[in-house]
């Protein structure tokens, strides 16, 4: 856990005017942990940075905004997350300019699962909006977090399926994490913040500005492990979401429409250069690799394999009382993404139960 007057420096160097992420990355590769970079003299920092950012950093007074987010993050639910904390999405740091901080709201230890991105329109179809609820729901279902960005139309719709499912959903927004928008999607909003995870980059206070979307969809691109477009025009955030996620090495997937729509060109544009056509969560899952997870079922009976031994060994460590995710990796010294390809069978074989909150039971 971060300390207060850690992250205050993170703050600090996140919420000083002026200060892009390229300069922020550059200080932090020379003087380590932000507290050494406001230690340094404006000559040292000049070194690295322009020295008007130099001199920004030193003598910029964002005291009042620091307090805040950290008065924030005080309140039952709320955590600052910072690039070194344990619970920082590690896929991030992977991705194209990984944001140093994050506001997130929820349940932090599901955020090193692994997630697939569900965008699309939002003025979508009422086919797309059973689509992206049905593959978000069939994705979860075998242990892929959705996640999205808590727009009207398909991404509200991919929300609303994970729900419903073991694995749940992340919400990135493009407002300050005390600022839900839209109004249609607070209830969501809250209940995603119950059950999952709601994310922002953004200080608070900060409203539903244009540019902040873009920035906001690159990282529910390097969250995900690839990301599914439901339904997109020609000219939208949900394709730069896809670009992105190309760039940073993750799959693409569309779905196909009607040669008569507009909500298909999107689609049928990112087909032709390249992207994988999917009619089924299956197709999705083969391109993942992810076809493991049903054979697997046959490890919740006792046998004399290594499935088997590895299954008897994770009950072992979960012990008798409910543990998280992130507790029961620390124990066994498995990945979380292996471990919720045991759980989940584990769990249909009446082995063990999840619990609210993320917790998972041993039954007897």
């Amino acid at each position: 856990m971060t300390d207060r007057a850690e992250l205050a420096s993170w703050l600090r160097l996140t919420l000083t005017p002026g200060v892009g992420g390229e300069a922020r990355r550059a200080l932090l590769k020379a003087c380590g942990l932000p507290q050494a970079i406001f230690e340094a003299s404006q000559r040292a920092l000049a070194a690295f940075v322009d020295p008007a950012v130099a001199e920004r950093l030193l003598h910029h007074q964002c005291a009042a905004g620091i307090e805040a987010a950290l008065d924030w993050a005080e309140q039952p639910g709320n955590r600052l997350l910072t690039l070194v904390d344990a619970d920082y999405p590690q896929s991030l740091l992977t991705s194209a300019d990984p944001p140093l901080l994050l506001y997130a709201k929820g349940n932090c230890g599901m955020l090193n699962r692994p997630m697939l991105a569900i965008v699309g329109s939002r003025n979508a179809t009422a086919q797309g909006l059973r689509d992206a609820e049905a593959f978000a729901q069939a994705l979860g279902n075998v242990g892929l977090t959705t996640v999205s960005g808590l727009a009207l139309g398909i991404d509200a719709a991919a929300h609303r399926g994970a729900l419903a499912t073991p694995a749940s959903t992340v919400a990135v927004i493009g407002t300050g994490a005390d600022r839900l928008y839209p109004a249609r999607n607070e209830a969501l909003a809250r209940q995603i913040a119950e059950q999952g995870v709601v994310l922002s980059e953004f200080p608070l206070g900060t409203p539903a500005l244009a540019s902040n979307f873009p920035r906001r969809n690159r990282i529910i691109a390097g969250l995900g492990l690839g990301c599914l477009v439901v339904e997109a025009a020609l000219r939208s955030g949900s394709l730069i979401t896809a670009r992105l996620a190309a760039d940073s090495g993750r799959e693409v997937f569309a779905i196909p429409g009607s040669i008569h729509s507009p909500l298909s060109r999107g689609c049928h544009q990112l087909i032709r250069q390249g992207a994988k056509l999917v009619e089924s969560a299956q197709d999705i899952l083969e391109e993942l690799r992810w076809g493991n997870l049903p054979a697997m079922a046959s490890t919740a009976n006792p046998a004399h394999s290594e499935q088997g031994d590895n299954v008897e060994q994770v009950l072992a460590f979960m012990g008798d009382a409910p543990c998280q995710l992130d507790t029961l990796a620390l124990r066994s010294g498995l990945t979380p993404a292996d471990l919720l390809a045991m759980l989940l069978p584990m769990e249909l074989a009446g082995r063990i139960a999840q619990l609210p909150g993320g917790l998972y039971q041993r039954l007897h």
